[in-house]
């Protein structure tokens, strides 16, 4: 039977388990099983919840049951009895949230987050919570509750940030999906980090709930999977069922159509540009070669887009990305087990007023305005996801007595210098696996398209994906 799982998508799996071919039971035993047997080496997991999830999957089944015996299957919820887990930052209700800090009591959450509450209502089985950095800030997922999480595809490389437990965790087959969560890269990084999909929606389409330490409205929540199909799959589940649900409007039937020919437009230019040394390694290069190839040979138009960046985008960005750590509400006393990163970020975030934090959120909502028009040119903009190879586990903070937190920022900003700019103009994208590496590492490049655009964006993904030449368990059907 955990055979018979393993070969499974997402996407199949949801179908077998709807059928009754495979009983909610199976699937969860089968994913507890990877989990002890793969994540003492990869560090995805800081919490496994199995006595509640094998308690859930009784129940899920007892349904199942109760839904046949009536003939109406159509009743059991889109996901029913699928496996998944939440990062550590999110609130499952009776398990511990650490954020990823050893600064925070960690106590069982009285209350799902939305996110959880949702998903846990289109019946998916929460098997625990997943290695995040601290925070969720960084593009790294290493801290000092846990040990850090590491690459299926190299443990001694990290796996990625800050959704880097999640994405570690589907590529090697702990988990057939997960959802992220994703304000500066966070779903998108881990993906290209770990060779799977990973899709940040558009601003508005997954219901969020409101962040007082999220005034730029950078963060969104989509999918981590496999493939472009099984993370499609998820989509549906986390966006408003009034939109789309189990109806010709779905992204899961979406995708399996081939999008009109577009015009897409390739872009090396980054934001970053004037502040660091953005160097785009020959894998990254060679990644976005072969989705241009492939694209080209799908009929699509592909030409270079002339895209230029204010200047000023470094200081406004950072501002408002660190602008919550400032209100975090730590223990004075527990203040200095907080990481050296985190450390200078909530400083410099209490130093800096508020009318200073209103002139970068202006600034912000200007670049976005700009941005969105120069990418109108074309239906589609293509660039690399990342810059360079997955690094290896603590490279990017480095020895604590030489490497300082500009020290560590730059390096994040130098590894994923396209992503956070996305983030600000709410646009859709996706990262999708293109290449391999001769040391069988994934690269990958980022689609980004307008507002509204995520089943093209799936459906060019579902073209360009390439899984096979080092994917982890279950990437085939």
């Amino acid at each position: 039977m955990d055979d018979g799982v393993a070969r499974l998508s997402a996407r199949g799996l949801r179908d077998a388990l709807r059928a009754g071919e495979l009983s909610a039971r199976d699937a969860v035993v089968h994913f507890l099983g990877e989990i002890s047997t793969r994540d003492s080496h990869l560090g995805a997991f800081v919490t496994v919840t199995a006595e509640a999830a094998l308690a859930e999957a009784s129940a899920a089944d007892d349904a199942h049951a109760a839904a046949r015996r009536a003939g109406d299957l159509e009743a059991l919820p889109p996901l029913h009895g699928m496996p998944t887990a939440f990062k550590d930052l999110v609130d499952v209700k009776g398990v511990p949230t650490t954020y990823g800090s050893a600064a925070v009591e960690p106590r069982p959450a009285p209350h799902d987050a939305p996110i959880a509450a949702a998903l846990k209502r289109a019946g998916v089985i929460s098997l625990g919570k997943t290695q995040v950095p601290e925070f969720g800030l960084t593009a790294y997922s290493e801290n000092r509750v846990a040990p850090p999480s590491r690459n299926p595809h190299a443990p001694a490389l990290s796996s990625g940030g800050s959704s880097g437990g999640s994405a570690a965790a589907v590529a090697a087959g702990m988990l057939p999906f997960a959802p992220g969560s994703d304000g500066g890269g966070s779903i998108r990084i881990p993906a290209a980090a770990c060779g799977i999909v990973g899709l940040k929606p558009g601003r508005g389409l997954v219901p969020q709930a409101e962040s007082p330490g999220d005034a730029a409205r950078l963060v969104v929540s989509g999918p981590l999977a496999r493939t472009a199909e099984d993370a499609a799959v998820l989509l549906d589940a986390l966006v408003d069922g009034d939109r789309h649900g189990r109806h010709a409007a779905s992204y899961a039937d979406a995708i399996a159509y081939d999008p009109a020919r577009l015009r897409i437009g390739v872009a090396l230019a980054s934001p970053w540009d004037h502040r660091y040394r953005i160097q785009p390694e020959p894998e990254a290069l060679a990644a976005l070669g072969a989705a241009i190839a492939r694209l080209e040979a799908e009929g699509h138009r592909v030409g270079e887009a002339d895209v230029r960046y204010d200047n000023r985008y470094p200081d406004a960005f950072t501002a408002a990305w660190t602008a919550g750590a400032g209100t975090l509400r730590i223990a004075p006393h527990r203040e200095p087990l907080l990481t050296p990163l985190t450390r200078a970020f909530r400083r410099r975030a209490q130093q800096r007023s508020r009318a200073k934090l209103d002139e970068c959120l202006q600034f912000l909502r200007g670049f976005e305005r700009d941005t969105i028009a120069q990418y109108a040119r074309w239906d589609v903009m293509l660039m690399p996801a990342l810059a360079q190879t997955a690094r290896p586990v603590g490279w990017f903070s480095g020895p604590e007595w030489r490497t300082t937190a500009d020290d560590d920022y730059a390096r994040q900003c130098e590894f994923a210098p396209w992503s956070s700019m996305v983030n600000v103009c709410g646009l859709p994208a996706v990262s999708v696996p293109t290449a391999w590496t001769e040391l069988g590492l994934p690269m990958a490049v980022q689609l980004v398209g307008p507002m509204g655009s995520e089943a093209r964006l799936l459906q060019l993904a579902r073209i360009l994906e390439t899984p096979s030449a080092g994917a982890g368990p279950g990437a085939s059907q």
